[in-house]
C-alpha cells in the first residue's frame, strides 16, 4: 500500500469536509470532556468517602427542655444521667470499640455553632439554652457504629444515637447522581460523535464517489479504498480527543488543585497523576470509536 498516497486523500477529505471535520473534533472533545470528568468526578467520590468516613464520629444526644424524642419528656438530662453514659463508655464492653471521645456541652455547642454559621441570620437567633449536649464518639472501626446504639440508645437521659455516616451517605447519593448523570450525557454525546463521523465519511466518499469508480475499475482492493476515509474520521477525532485530555487536565490543575484545595484544605482531591492517567483513557477511546464509526460508514457505503 502506497504510504504517500494513502496520506493524500486523507488531507484532500479533510480539506473537502472541513466543516464536518471541526464539528466532529467539537462533538468528541465534550462527549470526551465529560467522560472524564465522570471518571474523575467517581475517582473523587471514592476518595471522598474513604477520608470522611474514617474520620466519621458518633454522636451521642442528650435530652434538653425542649425535646421528647428517645427517653425524654421534656426533662433535660441530669449530671448522673450523663455520667452514667460516660461510664458506659469506659466500661469494657464498649471501651474496646472507641477510639476516642470527648464531651461538648451547651456552651461549646453554641461557640461551635456561632463559628459554622458566622455571617447566616440564623446564628443571631438561637442561644446557648437551646443547644444540644452530646458526647462526640471516635470509633476504631467505624463501621460498628451499632453496637454503640444499641447499648447507648435506651439509656435514661439520652435523646438519640447518631452515626455522621448517615448524613454522609446521603451527600455521598447526590455525588453519584451527579456522576451518572454525567456519565448518560456523555454516552449520547459518544453517540452523536459516531454518527456525525460516519455522516462525514459517507459525504467524504461521495464527493469523491468518482475516483473510488476509477479505483474499482484498476482492481484496487477495498481495504485499500477504506484506509483514507478510516484515517479521517481517525484525525478528526484524535484531536477532539487531545483537546478533552488537555480539558481534563486543566481543571484538575486550576480549579481542583488550584481552588478547591486551597478552599477546603482538610479535604483530599483528585490530582494531576489521576488526570494523566485518565488523559490516556479519552485518546484510545476517541480513536477507537472514530475507527469503528469510519469502517462501518465507509463499508456499508462500498456495498450500496
Amino acid at each position: 500500500m502506497r504510504l504517500g498516497l494513502v496520506l493524500s486523500e486523507v488531507g484532500q477529505g479533510l480539506r473537502r469536509n472541513l466543516s464536518m471535520v471541526v464539528s466532529v473534533v467539537l462533538v468528541t472533545f465534550i462527549s470526551l470532556t465529560f467522560v472524564g470528568t465522570a471518571i474523575l468526578l467517581q475517582s473523587q467520590i471514592t476518595q471522598m468517602k474513604t477520608y470522611w468516613y474514617d474520620r466519621a464520629q458518633v454522636a451521642v444526644y442528650f435530652c434538653t427542655d425542649f425535646t421528647t424524642a428517645g427517653s425524654c419528656d421534656q426533662q433535660a438530662a441530669t449530671d448522673d444521667q450523663i455520667a452514667a453514659v460516660e461510664a458506659q463508655l469506659q466500661s469494657a464492653t464498649l471501651a474496646p470499640f472507641i477510639d476516642a471521645y470527648y464531651f461538648e456541652d451547651q456552651e461549646l455547642a453554641f461557640q461551635n455553632f456561632q463559628d459554622q454559621f458566622a455571617g447566616n441570620a440564623i446564628a443571631s437567633l438561637v442561644t446557648p439554652e437551646l443547644m444540644t449536649e452530646a458526647f462526640w464518639v471516635n470509633l476504631v472501626d467505624p463501621e460498628q457504629s451499632q453496637i454503640l446504639s444499641d447499648a447507648l440508645a435506651g439509656l435514661a437521659g439520652v435523646e438519640s444515637v447518631v452515626d455522621q455516616r448517615s448524613y454522609l451517605d446521603q451527600i455521598f447519593a447526590i455525588l453519584n447522581a451527579s456522576s451518572l448523570t454525567a456519565v448518560g450525557i456523555a454516552a449520547l454525546m459518544l453517540v452523536a460523535a459516531a454518527l456525525l463521523i460516519a455522516t462525514t465519511i459517507r459525504l467524504s466518499a461521495f464527493s469523491r464517489r468518482r475516483e473510488l469508480g476509477i479505483m474499482r475499475l484498476v482492481g484496487a482492493s477495498n481495504r485499500f479504498i477504506q484506509t483514507p476515509f478510516v484515517l479521517e474520521g481517525v484525525v478528526a477525532a484524535l484531536l477532539g480527543s487531545l483537546l478533552a485530555g488537555g480539558a481534563v487536565i486543566g481543571i484538575v490543575h486550576f480549579f481542583v488543585q488550584g481552588y478547591l484545595t486551597q478552599t477546603l484544605p482538610g479535604t483530599s482531591f483528585v490530582t494531576i497523576d489521576d488526570a494523566l492517567l485518565v488523559a490516556p483513557v479519552l485518546l484510545a477511546a476517541g480513536v477507537l470509536l472514530a475507527a469503528l464509526a469510519s469502517n462501518v460508514a465507509i463499508s456499508r457505503y462500498l456495498r450500496v
